[in-house]
């Protein structure tokens, strides 16, 4: 995607989370990987930007070593983003958009006991066939202050971890923090996201309880539509 249309994504996509409440006040990010024939590097939203009133000029741009080389300061989030690229782009799907909000139900989800039947590690259990089909596996990372390097180290290392076992990551959950979801345009990246915090909402209405889907029916989305579960 070119630089200005990348601009224009971001800025419509984060007016849309703010509108219909998956993000608030001045918290989530959002960030765009350019491509080399347009000078690679990385757009992102600025720290402390209000997603909602974003202006396409103002914009932060880095260089491929991370370097600023315009707009307003950069989210200090541009450490993980970039450690998400080079991670999904080592296992062979690299993302081109990441995203990353305090979304209200996933973050009480990780307040409590998961429930019953969720992965070993995970977030949620695969309670509808279209959070198996658009998200699929969300990796639960331990809480560590906004901004730390730790976390960035534990997003990269589960992203490795799961492409070993034949699954693309397209999310991971930070306690009591949020969601980051990646793919390869905003537009998808949003879409990701949306199914992401509406899965949440059903299970937390559900009183965590609900039974998953079973393992015949997870296997036939496999088989429809190359679900990665």
């Amino acid at each position: 995607m070119s630089p200005a249309w990348a601009r224009e994504e971001i800025c419509r996509v984060g007016a849309s989370l703010y509108a219909r409440g998956y993000a608030h006040a001045t918290a989530g990010n959002i960030s765009v990987r350019l491509a080399p024939e347009h000078g690679g590097g990385f757009l992102i939203t600025p720290t402390d930007a209000c997603l909602g009133t974003l202006d396409p000029a103002t914009l932060a741009q880095l260089d491929e070593a991370g370097r600023q080389t315009g707009g307003d300061w950069a989210s200090k989030t541009i450490a993980l983003h970039r450690r998400i690229y080079a991670a999904t782009a080592a296992a062979g799907a690299p993302a081109g958009c990441v995203i990353h909000t305090h979304s209200t139900h996933l973050v009480a989800l990780t307040l409590g006991a998961p429930g019953a039947g969720v992965p070993a590690g995970e977030l949620l259990p695969p309670i509808t066939p279209y959070f198996v089909m658009k998200v699929g596996r969300v990796p639960l990372v331990r809480y560590r202050r906004p901004g730390a390097p730790e976390a960035a180290d534990a997003v990269a290392q589960l992203i490795g971890e799961y492409a070993r076992r034949g699954i693309a990551l397209r999310a991971v959950m930070l306690e009591r923090l949020g969601p980051l979801v990646w793919q390869r345009s905003p537009a998808e990246a949003l879409a990701a996201l949306e199914e992401l915090e509406e899965t949440a909402k059903l299970w937390w209405m559900s009183g965590r309880a609900c039974a998953p889907l079973a393992d015949a029916a997870i296997d036939e989305l496999r088989q429809s539509f190359g679900a990665t579960w």
